[in-house]
């Protein structure tokens, strides 16, 4: 990490910047969590319960403020809250560091994340540093970051996650979630069947180097990518009933997350791999859409059953091959091949096996990822 990056990191947060494996942790869990039709307007009773008064800050893009945040702003100032709106642009150190100034000068007793997960890791980062309570409200579905503790961060040398804070609520409207374009959806399919590896890699980690195995978090998290492959039918047929289902496997995964201390649970191997074709193709699909490719991928390496989470991405129309994620083939092996470079503590079956190239390429062929 380089130096000023680092310290410009510590500035922003309340928090060490820990590994991700403790010998103990600090569970936090959403004190509500409210899924449905319509649900914005419950945003008063939510307030009301937790007891917050004064001033609310929303952060949001323009898009999502107009989608979803001025509903929640009128909802607030039913609540008798006083709603502001700062403008999230990305998610870099020094975009964190201008929110973190505006907290200190508007003073908000509460914010709001409203967006996709760069908006919520904005507002998880954020709050925590200021000892705020924040509220999750998502538009999309695309990954499992709307109820984690964990947030990326852009603008270091290589990928990671940081320990912030857990939504002290979270209120997802299918209604709104629904409007946004399916491709979303896919990427949180992805997201959530790539556990399947994700907890295969902690159980490996857990027997060759002994580390901390929470079996609770892990049986949290492949349960959730079970209830997503069971189905897949009723997701794949863009009804809101399979929205619910994946919008609650993704709360699911968050609360995993924050029991078992580490994303350990909801990320493994594929993550790896999806981070490593990030560095080595800027131009690249959505997360949860690697993380399903990757899935394949390092399912086939573990011995396990690749073939049905193949089955299950295409039948959701996922992408499954180098073409559909709009990468080159070589770019597939050369990530599959980096991918344990990105986080040398995180023991995963990339690992163990150390392939080279020539034997990344041959797990890339024999999944049919690459002709």
């Amino acid at each position: 990490m380089p130096k000023r990056f680092k310290t410009q990191l510590t500035n922003i947060l309340p928090v060490t910047v820990v590994p991700l494996s403790l010998n103990y942790h600090y569970m936090q869990l959403p004190r509500e969590v409210i899924v449905g039709n319509g649900t914005i307007e419950r945003i008063p009773e939510v307030v009301s319960r937790i007891g917050l008064k004064g001033k609310a800050l929303i952060l949001s893009d323009n898009q999502c403020y107009k989608i979803a945040g001025e509903k929640v702003s009128n909802e607030l100032e039913k609540a008798g809250l006083t709603p502001d709106f700062l403008l999230v642009k990305s998610m870099t150190v020094d975009d964190l560091i201008n929110i973190e100034k505006a907290l200190r000068e508007q003073k908000p007793r509460v914010l709001f994340g409203v967006g996709g997960g760069t908006i919520i890791d904005a507002a998880k980062i954020s709050s925590a540093s200021q000892n705020l309570p924040f509220i999750s409200i998502p538009t999309t579905v695309s990954h499992d970051g709307i109820a984690s503790p964990l947030a990326s961060i852009k603008g270091s040398e290589k990928p990671y996650s940081v320990l912030a804070q857990s939504p002290m609520a979270i209120v997802a409207d299918i209604e709104i979630i629904s409007q946004a374009p399916w491709r979303f959806v896919i990427s949180g399919c992805g997201d959530i069947i790539s556990k399947y590896t994700a907890v295969k890699d902690w159980q490996l980690a857990h027997s060759e180097k002994g580390e901390y195995y929470g079996g609770y978090a892990a049986s949290l998290a492949l349960m959730s990518a079970k209830l997503v492959t069971a189905n897949a039918n009723l997701i794949a047929t863009k009804d809101n009933e399979g929205l619910r289902v994946l919008l609650e496997a993704l709360i699911s995964c968050g609360v995993a997350m924050s029991i078992g201390g580490s994303s350990r649970p909801c990320s493994g191997s594929e993550h790896l791999f999806s981070h490593a074709l990030d560095l080595i193709n800027s131009n690249h699909a959505m997360h949860g859409e690697q993380c399903g490719v990757g899935a394949i991928l390092t399912s086939f390496l573990h011995g396990s059953n690749w073939q049905k989470i193949k089955k299950t991405l295409k039948h959701i129309g996922a992408p499954t091959t180098a073409e559909e994620l709009c990468v080159k083939e070589d770019e597939i092996v050369k990530a599959l091949q980096m991918a344990s470079e990105i986080r040398p503590e995180r023991y995963t079956i990339l690992h163990k096996l150390k392939l080279n190239y020539n034997a990344c390429e041959t797990v890339a062929r024999a999944t049919g990822i690459i002709n």
